[in-house]
């Protein structure tokens, strides 16, 4: 679980500085940190699954 908390933190720290440094009106600034932040944490989590399926 604590793995995940970490995820979602890094994750939202790092949309904030993207969404930050983009160039645009706030609106959009907003929607590409969000964007960002929801493919960080599902690409994350598909990685995840695959690679719970690989026996090590």
């Amino acid at each position: 679980m604590i793995h995940f908390l970490y995820l979602v933190g890094f994750g939202a720290l790092i949309s904030i500085v993207f969404g930050g440094i983009s160039h645009g009106t706030p609106k959009e600034k907003l929607w590409y940190g969000t964007k960002t932040f929801l493919q960080f944490v599902g690409v994350s989590l598909l990685i995840a699954w695959v690679l719970y399926f690989i026996p090590w």
